[in-house]
């Protein structure tokens, strides 16, 4: 699993790659705040090689909890910024600062 930030210099936005190694997955998503945690609006595209892979423009300057969903598993980003308690899930989440 990977984040790659790129930060644009003419738009207040950062264009966030999620990436994720599942081989044997038959689908990946990453929900979060910048989604409204939904897995039609986060579903990655799988490549040749396994990985499952989308770009999304994000508003910069601002804080995002997320996770994947793979086949329907929720997954933390072990290279996450931080990882913050959710009550409501009873688990914690991926925090991405951009």
């Amino acid at each position: 699993m990977s984040l790659k930030k790129q930060f644009v210099k003419t738009k207040p936005v950062c264009k966030v790659t999620f990436t994720i190694d599942a081989k044997d997955a038959n689908s990946a998503a990453v929900v979060g705040d910048f989604n409204n945690w939904n897995a039609d609006e986060g579903t990655l595209s799988k490549l040749k090689n396994g990985t499952f892979k989308a770009t999304y423009d994000l508003v910069k300057d601002a804080i995002y909890e997320f996770k994947y969903i793979i086949d329907g598993a929720y997954i933390n980003d072990p290279e996450a910024d931080s990882y913050k308690w959710n009550d409501y899930a009873g688990s914690e989440n991926s925090v991405l600062v951009v």
